[in-house]
């Protein structure tokens, strides 16, 4: 984050603003609408800036603009300068207005066009009602602070802004929403369930894989458990207060047991929490995830689950190969690389049938193995397969060989976990169809 995002309160303050033509008028007049009190001048002198809240420059000359940032600065003034963020000590973004509600949208100075795009975006999805709720929000503010704690303080409002009284203000029947949200106040026997979990498939690394309930309950979370295949632009999306707990595991080093991870679930919950379980890919595919709600259902602890994009079905789709096509594969399965006592313990003849994509999970240290078995269960050695490293984030990598050649290919390479292993023909369509090809 290169800004502190903030909202200043200028009301009543004396602001300045340097420069003649459009650009001017519209600070000057976003200012006012803030409160502030303005001052407008086409020639800069030092002594405008005394008692200044905030100044900005936008002269349309450089060496005019250094000038007012140097002083703006050595008087510690906040300064804008049209333009030029490198003489800003901050920027004004882009706003969606639902008064007392504000949005605001800011690229850094990296590209304002953008901003403005994503503004607009904004300005469609966001009702005009929504200024309306805020207020109404607001005239309760006080006496929803008195009735409840912290946590329940935000749990009433997130079941009021979003249910019926939300939809009466929509309407236009503020009246009507208001009684309602002082009965909900007054009703003795209101009151909050105990915590819950939410087992939430965080994808494969692509933040915008996510699913709208995934991302709607990562923003209501008390508390986060995640594992290490959760990527960091993902757990970023988590309500910012949320309490983390990493709980991740590599072969042989587990930052907790799968059992204590259970038994923290439902102790989390227990104590009144709101908790997302978020585990990399789909929780039900090699995730474990039927072996954590099997606890929490045995202790009564209430409990949902949402899916998520396996790895295989992610990492294959940013590769450019396709898991299943008519004229090469009508089958695929999905098997555990993890290897046990030295050995891994599949069915090889089952799985060297022809025709058929096979994806293996975590068999990255057993690279050798698998290519060996598969060609010995009558595979030909030729047989085209891939891998693929960190699959669908900018880090994305992908490998191919065949049989004989990728186990060399992969030690030659320093490939580390993530990655999935694709075997078929399939991985001969990668060459035309790839398409999501990250900057080196």
């Amino acid at each position: 984050m290169e800004y502190l995002p903030i909202f200043l309160d200028v009301r009543d303050q004396a602001c300045l603003v340097v420069g003649t033509g459009a650009v001017a008028a519209r600070k000057a007049a976003l200012l006012r609408r803030a409160g502030a009190r303005v001052t407008v001048t086409a020639e800069f002198r030092e002594e405008d800036m005394t008692g200044c809240a905030v100044a900005i420059a936008a002269t349309g000359d450089a060496t005019l603009n250094r000038a007012i940032a140097a002083a703006a600065r050595a008087r510690r003034i906040p300064v804008n300068v049209v333009d030029q963020p490198a003489l800003c000590s901050f920027v004004l973004p882009s706003i969606v207005e639902r008064a007392p509600l504000v949005v605001a949208v800011s690229s850094g100075g990296a590209s304002p066009v953008l901003a403005r795009l994503l503004r607009a975006r904004l300005e469609s999805l966001i009702p005009a009602g929504y200024g309306r709720l805020a207020a109404l929000a607001r005239a309760f503010r006080d006496q929803v602070k008195a009735r409840f704690e912290p946590r329940e303080r935000r749990r009433f409002w997130e079941r009021m802004l979003q249910g019926p009284i939300a939809e009466l203000v929509f309407s236009g029947r503020e009246g009507e929403a208001g009684k309602a949200l002082q009965a909900a106040l007054d009703d003795a026997s209101f009151a909050f369930r105990g915590g819950e979990v939410s087992l939430i498939g965080a994808g494969p690394g692509d933040p915008d894989l996510l699913t709208f309930r995934a991302l709607r309950l990562m923003q209501q979370a008390d508390v986060v458990v995640y594992d290490r295949l959760v990527s960091r632009p993902i757990l970023d999306l988590v309500r910012l207060e949320a309490e983390r707990i990493y709980a991740g595991k590599e072969r042989a080093r587990h930052a907790l047991p799968q059992e204590d991870i259970n038994h923290l679930l439902v102790r989390l919950a227990k104590e009144g929490k709101r908790v997302v379980r978020l585990k990399g890919g789909d929780p039900f595919i090699f995730g474990r995830g039927g072996e954590e709600i099997d606890t929490l259902a045995a202790e009564g602890i209430p409990f949902q689950v949402v899916p998520g994009i396996t790895a295989a079905a992610g990492c294959a789709s940013y590769a450019g190969i396709p898991l299943t096509h008519r004229d090469y594969s009508q089958s695929v399965v999905f098997v555990t690389g993890h290897l046990q006592d030295g050995s891994m313990n599949l069915n090889w003849r089952s799985l060297a049938q022809p025709r058929q994509t096979i994806v293996f999970y975590m068999g990255l240290l057993g690279v050798d193995v698998l290519c060996r078995e598969l060609a010995a269960h009558g595979l030909p050695a030729a047989t085209p397969a891939a891998l693929i490293q960190q699959g669908t984030t900018p880090e994305q990598r992908v490998l191919t060989g065949d049989l004989e050649t990728l186990p060399g290919i992969v030690h030659r390479s320093g490939v580390k976990a993530p990655t999935i292993i694709i075997i078929g023909e399939v991985v001969r369509l990668r060459e035309r169809l790839k398409w999501f090809e990250p900057a080196a």
